[in-house]
Order: C-alpha cells, then sequence, then structure tokens
C-alpha cells in the first residue's frame, strides 16, 4: 500500500500473479530458444530446458526488466499516483512457481495548496547612477584604450610593464630529464595585483638588459596546472621597460571609443546605457522579492530527483559559459563535486518556484498561443544563431517545446502576480 511521508517519496508493495510470471518467462525462454547457439544444436534448434537452464540468469533479468515496469505503472495508476525519476526496487522475490514481489520506492509531485498568490505586498527595488559610476566606466574605457610606451633612463618601478626573456628550471619536485620553461616574450606588470610577489620582488629596481635570478613557489591552485605546486628557479633578462600610458579624457578620446563626438556626449551616453541597465536591474530585484514573497506563503515538499536535475542543470550552465569564453574547464583546479553541492539551495528554490508557478498557471487557466510560442523560437534562435525552422525541429525531437511552452506559462504567472501585486515605491 502507499505510504504518505512529509517528504514525496511515496512506496507501494506490488505482488505481480503467477501465472502471469509463468506466461512471461515462457515468452522469453522462446526468444531465447530462437536466437541461442549452443554446441551440438542448429541455432534456435535447442531443446527449452536447456536453455531455460543455460541462460537462467539472463532469463530472470529480462522477465523482471519487463514486468517490473509495467506492475509499477498499473498499480501507481490505481492508486493516483504519479513517479517521477528512477524508482528503487527493494525486497524482490522471485522464485519459481510463486508471484514476484517486490517494493518500489519513488517521488511524484507535491500536492500544492495554493494560498493567497494575488495582493502580495512588496517594496519596489530601488537603485540609482552617480557621476562615480560615470566616472568609473570612463576609467574602465580608458584601460582598455591604454598603450604602453618605453621606458628609458631609469629603472622599473611599482606600476611598470617589464618585457622579460625567461629561462626556468624546475627544482621541486625534481623533474626527470624535463625540458626547461623558455618564454622569449613575457609581459610582467610589476606590483599588479595579479602578479606573484617573487616576480615583483626580484625585478624592482632592474634596469633595461639586466639579468636576474628568481625563484617562484606556485600555489596548489595555480590556474597553470603543469606549474600548479611546483618551485621554479628563472634566470630572467629585463629586454625592456614600459609604463601604461591613459588617454586623456577629452574629446579625442570621445571619438576614438566610437560613443560620441565630444566628451560631454561620451558621458551622456554612458549614464543612459547606465540608466537603462539600472531600469533592467530594478524590474529584476523587485520580481526577485515578489516570488519570494509568493514562496514564504506556500511550503511544500519538493521531488528530490527534480532538485538533483536542476543541480546538473545548473553546473552545465557554468560549464558552457566557461567554454563560451575559451576557458577549458579541465585546465581549473575546481573541485566540481563540492561545486555541484554548493547549487542544491538554489536549485531547490528553482523546482520549488517552478512547480508553483505551474499551479498558479494551471488554477488561472493561462494558455500558450502558438503565435507567442512562434515568437519564443524565433527570439531563441536569432540568440543561438539557427534558424527558427531549425530550432523548432531540434526542440521537438528532444521534447524541448514542452519546456518552452512551461515557461513562457511560468512567465504569463509571473505577470499576472505583478499586475495583481501592491509594490510600494513603484
Amino acid at each position: 500500500m502507499a505510504t504518505e511521508t512529509d517528504t514525496c517519496v511515496r512506496e507501494l508493495d506490488i505482488e505481480i500473479p503467477t501465472e502471469i510470471v509463468e506466461r512471461e518467462t515462457e515468452r522469453v525462454t522462446h526468444e531465447f530458444a530462437r536466437a541461442a547457439r549452443l554446441p551440438g544444436f542448429r541455432p534456435g534448434k535447442a531443446p527449452v530446458n536447456l536453455v531455460r537452464t543455460r541462460f537462467a540468469e539472463e532469463i530472470r533479468s529480462e522477465v523482471l526488466q519487463s514486468l517490473l515496469p509495467r506492475s509499477l505503472e498499473t498499480a501507481a495508476r490505481e492508486k493516483n499516483l504519479h513517479p517521477i525519476g528512477d524508482p528503487r526496487i527493494e525486497k524482490l522475490e522471485f522464485e519459481p512457481g510463486k508471484p514476484v514481489r517486490f517494493r518500489a520506492t519513488f517521488e511524484v509531485l507535491p500536492e500544492i495548496q495554493l494560498r493567497d498568490y494575488k495582493g502580495l505586498e512588496i517594496e519596489a527595488a530601488k537603485l540609482c547612477v552617480a557621476d562615480e559610476d560615470v566616472a568609473r566606466e570612463l576609467d574602465v574605457l580608458r584601460e582598455r584604450a591604454a598603450t604602453l610606451e618605453p621606458v628609458t633612463g631609469r629603472a622599473l618601478e611599482e606600476g611598470d610593464t617589464a618585457v622579460l626573456s625567461l629561462v626556468g628550471t624546475v627544482t621541486e619536485p625534481k623533474p626527470a630529464g624535463g625540458k626547461p620553461i623558455v618564454i622569449e616574450e613575457a609581459l610582467c606588470h610589476v606590483g599588479a595585483e595579479t602578479t606573484l610577489e617573487a616576480f615583483t620582488t626580484a625585478l624592482r629596481g632592474a634596469q633595461a638588459g639586466e639579468e636576474r635570478t628568481l625563484e617562484v613557489h606556485y600555489p596548489e591552485d595555480y590556474p597553470e596546472r603543469d606549474l600548479a605546486g611546483r618551485r621554479v628557479r628563472y634566470q630572467a633578462r629585463v629586454k625592456a621597460i614600459k609604463r601604461k600610458l591613459l588617454p586623456p579624457l577629452d574629446d579625442d578620446f570621445a571619438r576614438q571609443v566610437g560613443e560620441g563626438k565630444t566628451l560631454e556626449e561620451l558621458k551622456t551616453k554612458i549614464r543612459e546605457n547606465l540608466e537603462a541597465a539600472r531600469t533592467r536591474r530594478e524590474r529584476e530585484l523587485t520580481e526577485q522579492r515578489l516570488l519570494d514573497a509568493l514562496l514564504a506563503r506556500h511550503d511544500f515538499p519538493v521531488p528530490q530527483a527534480l532538485v538533483e536535475d536542476q543541480m546538473d542543470a545548473r553546473l552545465d550552465r557554468q560549464l558552457r559559459a566557461l567554454l563560451s569564453q575559451g576557458i577549458d574547464p579541465r585546465r581549473l583546479d575546481v573541485d566540481w563535486a563540492r561545486l555541484r553541492r554548493q547549487q542544491r539551495p538554489p536549485a531547490e528554490r528553482d523546482v520549488r518556484l517552478a512547480l508553483l508557478l505551474e499551479k498558479i498557471a494551471a488554477a488561472e487557466n493561462l494558455q500558450v498561443s502558438e503565435a507567442e510560442l512562434e515568437q519564443e523560437i524565433t527570439r531563441a534562435a536569432a540568440q543561438s544563431r539557427q534558424s527558427p525552422e531549425a530550432l523548432r525541429a531540434r526542440l521537438t525531437s528532444e521534447g524541448g517545446l514542452a519546456r518552452m511552452n512551461r515557461a513562457i506559462r511560468s512567465e504569463k504567472a509571473i505577470e499576472l502576480l505583478r499586475a495583481h501585486a501592491r509594490i510600494r515605491g513603484e
């Protein structure tokens, strides 16, 4: 019988009648007999009793693979249960001439009792764009447009860039005939946060043409895995000294970055962009507060199978983001198992929210028209640089259209919540 718990887990004790088991066993046995190749017999001509003995374990496995899913589906339907994820099979009993008995443990979607979801009260998120924000964006543009100019007549100083010729030898762990590390044009930003202290200390005060010896102990989490945790002795020759030259903030600079004919036009354009970003961010934060208020009113268990799927999806998105930036995740010193575990709380929130929005969409009879679906396919196709026809075909074959439909319904549910909410300060 079904056992109710405080989670989405359910159990069913199932019995498959003897006559059904024997009929399925006979069917499977004859299939094996038709394909069996046994010494002394032509293919498919071996006696059934011999086949039953020779392939006993294989026949047993095939019978269970056939009967267990069907019997679980029938029993769950009779109890009006809809399993999600893979069931766990326990207490399996399978003996000749007897019924097959087993216990199936699985998860189901929770029963959600909708509470007041209209009239949610929240405070609108408010952000501002200050002169300091504009100045910060100008600094970023200047950094991007900066050039390196040669320096003569003085030694390396904090903030300079040294052009180095490096020859390195790994000293720990002792290499077995390893080749030296040779870099002809290495750029070292003296004193920069990203520069290892050993380089800054050894090179500060060096003249162009001067050679210096330094030893670097790379940290265990150093991005270059070939160097992580190693000690390397370098012979460094300073080929040139350069310093960063930031362009002056004037009209020429504005024309150079292509955002206006004058500096004032550039500042105006930057402020407009920041204001547009601020408006989008305010809406996102306000929506997040609205959904937090919705979740606070509803408490229900969440299927862990769906949470696990969402954790995988979140990690997959992070990996795809790295790959899109040209970063090979395999070369990063990251504890991926730990990173995945950290995804559990937000993944559980994602699942809880998705189930709740779907429940609201059903209660409000929110539907997605073919035109709305086509519009979303066109938008997604443009983002992924493929034709709408190709994307629709792929989504159809992968079951993605249903997911897209649910996503649009969820957005409609959020718009409904927003339309009926009391948002102070908006």
